[in-house]
C-alpha cells in the first residue's frame, strides 16, 4: 500500500503567508476589518445596509431607504428588523418595522421612523442620519403578519407609528381581494404618517379608512368600534399602537369571545431609571453583586470572579466590549448615561462604564 501526502500548492502556500503577514502588521485589525471599509456591504460580512435616501412623512417622522449587504434574506410584510446605529461613540439598537415591498428591483428596504421625546436613536435618524450612513442590521422577525394567505375580510386599528407594519402589509397586498378597514388614530391631519397614500388607497376603493384625530376628536374608545366598524368581529384583526389602545382591545375582543381573531403588535417603550451605582448581572456567569457609582463593570466583575474579556492592559482598545443586556450604565469619562431594554443589544465598553442602577451584562 502506498500513501500519497497532498501538499498544499505553492500558490496556495504563498497565499497563506501573505495572509499571516497582512495580520501581522494590521494588528490588532485584520484583513477582513479593511475588507469591511472598502465594501462593507459583502458576502460574509456582518450584515449591514447603507441608508440611501430619506424622506419625510411628517414633521417628526421620515422612510429610510436602506441597500442591506449582500446576505439580505427578504421579509415577510409585517415584520420588523433590528436596527444598530452609532450614536455619539455607543452603538444602539432599536427594532423598527419594515414598510416596503418585498420585490423593489432595487432590493432596498425601508424603515419608518418617528422621533420620540428624548429617544436617541429614533431622533438620530430622523433629526441627523444621512445618505450614505453604514448601519448594522439584523434579519427580518416577527409574527405581526398574514401567514400564507390574506383573509377576505380584514380590520386594522392603529395608532401612531402603528400604522407602519400595516404599511408594509399594504403596499404588498396588490392583486389579493379583499374587504379592508383601517381605523387609524392621530393628535391631528398633519401627524398621519403615509397621509396621502392612505387617502389616496381609500379614494381608489383599495380600503375603507377612517381617521380619528385626537385632538379635536377626542381618544379613540374601542367601544365605539361597534358604530364604526359593525361587522368587526367577523373580520381577522390586526391592531398596533400604544399599550394602553392595545390593553383595552385585547379586553375588548376577549369579553366578545373572538380573541383568536386579534393580532397585535406592542412597540415597546425603554424606561430605565438611572441612579448612582446599583446591582449588576453578569448573566453568563450567574453573577449578581453591588457596586459603586466610581467602580468600572470590568474591575468590579474581575474583582468577583467572572471571566471579563480586556485588552485595555495591553494597549488594545474595544477588547472590553460587552453587550448590555437591560439597564443603565455611566460613561465615567463624561458623565454620559447608556440605557438598554431586552433585545435592544447595546455594546458598551466595561473598562470606562460603570453601574447607573440596575444592569444585566451579557458575560
Amino acid at each position: 500500500m502506498t500513501t500519497t501526502l497532498h501538499r498544499p500548492s505553492a500558490l496556495g502556500a504563498l497565499r497563506n503567508r501573505v495572509v499571516k503577514f497582512a495580520e501581522s502588521v494590521t494588528t490588532p485589525l485584520v484583513p477582513a476589518d479593511y475588507l469591511d471599509i472598502i465594501d462593507p456591504l459583502r458576502s460574509g460580512a456582518g450584515l449591514r445596509g447603507r441608508i440611501v435616501s430619506i424622506h419625510p412623512e411628517t414633521p417628526d417622522a421620515v422612510t429610510i431607504v436602506i441597500k442591506p449587504g449582500r446576505d439580505w434574506r427578504t421579509h415577510v410584510p409585517g415584520q420588523y428588523i433590528r436596527v444598530g446605529v452609532d450614536v455619539d461613540g455607543v452603538r444602539q439598537w432599536r427594532a423598527y418595522s419594515l414598510t416596503s415591498r418585498t420585490d423593489r428591483a432595487d432590493r432596498c428596504i425601508a424603515i419608518t421612523v418617528k422621533a420620540i421625546p428624548d429617544g436617541k436613536v429614533s431622533n438620530y435618524l430622523v433629526r441627523r442620519a444621512t445618505p450614505g450612513t453604514i448601519v448594522q442590521l439584523d434579519h427580518a422577525a416577527g409574527e405581526f403578519t398574514f401567514g400564507a394567505d390574506a383573509p377576505r375580510k380584514i380590520l386594522f386599528l392603529t395608532a401612531g407609528s402603528g400604522i407602519t407594519p400595516v404599511m408594509g402589509m399594504l403596499r404588498n397586498m396588490v392583486g389579493q381581494p379583499a374587504d379592508v378597514v383601517v381605523v387609524h388614530s392621530a393628535p391631528t391631519s398633519k401627524d398621519v404618517i403615509f397621509s396621502g397614500e392612505l387617502r389616496l388607497l381609500a379614494r381608489n376603493g383599495r380600503i375603507r379608512l377612517v381617521e380619528k384625530h385626537t385632538d379635536t376628536d377626542g381618544i379613540l374608545e374601542v367601544a365605539d368600534l361597534e358604530s364604526i366598524v359593525g361587522d368587526f368581529a367577523d373580520r381577522e384583526t390586526w391592531a398596533c399602537g400604544p399599550t394602553g389602545l392595545l390593553d383595552a382591545v385585547e379586553r375588548h375582543w376577549s369579553d366578545a369571545g373572538i380573541a383568536d381573531k386579534l393580532h397585535t403588535e406592542r412597540f415597546r417603550p425603554t424606561i430605565v431609571t438611572a441612579g448612582e451605582g446599583g446591582t449588576v448581572t453578569f448573566a453568563k456567569s450567574n453573577t449578581v453583586l453591588d457596586t459603586e457609582g466610581s467602580q468600572t463593570l470590568l474591575d468590579a466583575g474581575e474583582a468577583a470572579g467572572v471571566l471579563m474579556p480586556s485588552g485595555c492592559r495591553m494597549g488594545i482598545c474595544f477588547g472590553c466590549v460587552a453587550p448590555l443586556r437591560e439597564g443603565a450604565v455611566r460613561d465615567l469619562r463624561n458623565g454620559d448615561i447608556t440605557t438598554a431594554a431586552p433585545g435592544d443589544g447595546v455594546l458598551i465598553q466595561t473598562c470606562v462604564s460603570a453601574a447607573a442602577g440596575s444592569c444585566d451584562i451579557d458575560l
